[in-house]
């Protein structure tokens, strides 16, 4: 299977996430792809099997409109240009030729580089709103490629040196280089504005090198272009229907783009995952299954047992592996995420649990003693509200039109002109007309704030258990130590559920505990499919976290995907709003990444004692707010 090739990123720079959450968008709408997801690498590199296109590093530490502009001309590019122009069968072949060549690292760059040339204008003649992120692109790197010109002249790498030539008299023209024994190659390099196609391409690619091949005797050791270089392995593991005929050599029903070529293999292929098809069929008779323990196939399911056929023993019975009892209860009671919770969460698996109430003493004094300090804030906070809802109650209306009759107001009858001897009553009081989530990071990082969580956790439960109004309370966390490429296992803790109403779980809180890892977007997706099917009009989902999602194989995506979650959340009509807790104060860069995942709805403070002041001014900014909406 292909992969791309590992990119080692050196410092902690992230990109802005909701930035590109709009970039995917673009992409698959041009690429008329729902499942493209775009990720940032050294160069422009595209994984079709993956699904993955990859901005270049290039545009990073560039003016902001520099930056943006550059970005775009990568997913044009890519998306509008290579996905569905770009020739696979004729790249394909054109590796084979060139496997005993010489030169061949130069002869595939160079290639990309006029498909690149020719994709660019046809993007621009069929969006002529590219026009101004392609002109920066241009103008960008052919400074670039002239820096890089008198470097490489100089170091007598003559191979990078005709990259360099060559992609300024594409994009700049002829007139302001330098001949430097290149006169014929200018000449041939004019028929780059007649190219129509990946086979024109080809051709010309042959005659230039055909005049670069006696004067450059090094191959290439620095890589301009990434594009597609996973393309060629990937239609090779490509088996579907859509596909195998551009390996068999059927050119006529060949399918040519990259999207002609993957679209078909993604369709047939998206649900053929889980160990419940990992089995070599190697003879079987035909008819119905005569077992009575048949049950239909779930990508959750593990393999529990080994068949084995033959041509002798018909007769031929399963082998069931020694499984212990522990681990079929621990296995039915877990669910499979698959695709309902997004891509990065595709293998996660996930079970609910309750934690117990604790029954220590010096837990159950320390509830008792956290109680008594906020006792007076709870109290304050209720006549304070009570307040707002009672001013929320109209007066009693008089001099109206129609209503009840007002019988000590009959004698306006004879005096007024306009008789207005009606009232109405009070509308009664009705209940808050709202519901909160509330998920608690269960990661290691969260054990020298376990006090401070739980006291916070205390006051936003009594809050709202006075209040009557709904509310889920879960620890979440991620098994490190069980985590695997074929299973993520996570764990939701519930501290509160709505279904308990005003039950008071204070005992359940002091019993919280740190685990392991935190995968922030699988958490919050989940939460919002509970608070989605409540009928209440304000949904509230808060995220008590002390720093960014860290799991199994989720430390590059998993801003982006937190960030995809809670757009999701948004749209659907729910509050996401995220709590920082930290020992120290924060620095302007965790400050940027939560602004890039929640927007402007995170609260950040300085110090972990004043967590709980901080929970109680959210808690009173939320329930104002449904007051003064009722």
């Amino acid at each position: 299977m292909a992969e791309m090739g590992r990119f080692i990123q050196f410092n902690n720079e992230q990109l802005n996430a909701r930035q590109m959450l709009q970039y995917d968008m673009l992409a698959r709408a041009l690429a008329g792809n729902n499942e493209l997801s775009i990720t940032e690498r050294q160069l422009i590199e595209m994984n079709p099997q993956q699904q993955k296109l990859s901005l270049s590093v290039f545009w990073r530490h560039r003016d902001e409109q520099v930056m943006h502009l550059g970005r775009l001309s990568d997913i044009y590019l890519m998306a509008a240009g290579f996905w569905r122009y770009f020739d696979v069968r004729a790249y394909v072949t054109y590796l084979d030729d060139i496997r005993t060549a010489s030169l061949p690292r130069l002869r595939r760059q160079l290639l990309l580089l006029i498909e690149e040339f020719r994709l660019m204008e046809k993007v621009e003649k069929l969006r002529p709103g590219t026009n101004t992120a392609f002109t920066v692109r241009r103008q960008t790197y052919v400074v670039t490629h002239r820096q890089q010109m008198n470097v490489h002249r100089q170091k007598h790498l003559y191979a990078e040196y005709a990259m360099n030539y060559l992609y300024i008299a594409a994009n700049e023209g002829l007139l302001k280089l330098p001949s430097d024994g290149f006169e014929e190659l200018r000449w041939q390099m004019q028929g780059i504005y007649d190219v129509q196609s990946t086979d024109d391409s080809i051709a010309l690619t042959w005659r230039l090198m055909h005049l670069i091949e006696p004067r450059v005797h090094r191959d290439l050791a620095t890589n301009f272009y990434a594009l597609v270089n996973t393309v060629a392995d990937a239609v090779t593991f490509v088996e579907s229907r859509g596909a195998n005929c551009l390996t068999s050599g059927d050119t006529e029903r060949a399918k040519e783009t990259i999207e002609e070529v993957f679209r078909s293999w993604h369709r047939e292929t998206s649900e053929q995952q889980g160990t419940h098809l990992r089995f070599d069929l190697e003879r079987g008779n035909k008819g119905r299954s005569l077992s009575t323990e048949a049950e239909q196939g779930d990508d959750a399911n593990d393999v529990s047992e080994v068949g084995i056929g033959g041509a002798i023993n018909h007769e031929a019975t399963p082998k069931k592996d020694a499984v212990p009892d522990t681990k079929k209860l621990q296995r039915r009671d877990k669910k499979q995420a698959g695709n309902a919770f997004g891509d990065d969460n595709r293998h996660v698996t996930y079970e609910e649990t309750r934690v117990e109430k604790t029954t220590e003493a010096e837990k159950l004094a320390q509830l008792m003693r956290w109680r008594t300090e906020q006792q007076p804030l709870v109290k304050a906070m209720m006549i304070e509200f009570q307040k707002q809802m009672a001013q929320k109650q109209v007066a009693k209306r008089t001099q109206l039109s129609y209503g009840r009759l007002n019988s000590r107001e009959l004698l306006q009858f004879v005096t007024d002109e306009r008789p207005k001897p009606f009232y109405k009553k009070d509308a009664p009081a009705k209940p808050l007309d709202a519901v909160f989530g509330l998920l608690i990071d269960g990661s290691a990082s969260m054990l020298d704030k376990l006090p401070e969580t739980k006291q916070a956790v205390l006051l936003f439960h009594d809050v709202l258990r006075k209040l009557a109004i709904a509310h889920d309370m879960v620890c979440f966390y991620e098994d490190a130590y069980e985590a695997t490429p074929e299973e993520q296992p996570n764990i939701f803790e519930w501290l509160h559920r709505l279904e308990d109403g005003a039950a008071d779980d204070g005992a359940r809180i002091m019993a919280l505990e740190a685990h392991e890892d935190n995968r922030d977007g699988f958490a919050i997706r989940w939460m919002a499919k509970r608070l989605l099917q409540r009928a209440e009009k304000h949904r509230f989902l808060l995220i008590f976290s002390d720093g960014e999602p860290s799991a199994f194989r989720y430390a590059n995506n998993g801003v982006l995907d937190t960030a995809e979650a809670v757009m999701e959340a948004e749209k659907q009509g729910i509050s996401v709003v995220h709590l920082f807790l930290n020992t120290e104060r924060p620095t302007d860069e965790q400050r940027h990444l939560f602004q890039t995942i929640y927007g402007n709805k995170s609260v950040v403070t300085d110090d972990v004692a004043q967590f709980s002041d901080s929970t109680l001014r959210l808690l009173r900014k939320l329930i104002r707010y449904v007051i003064q909406s009722t």
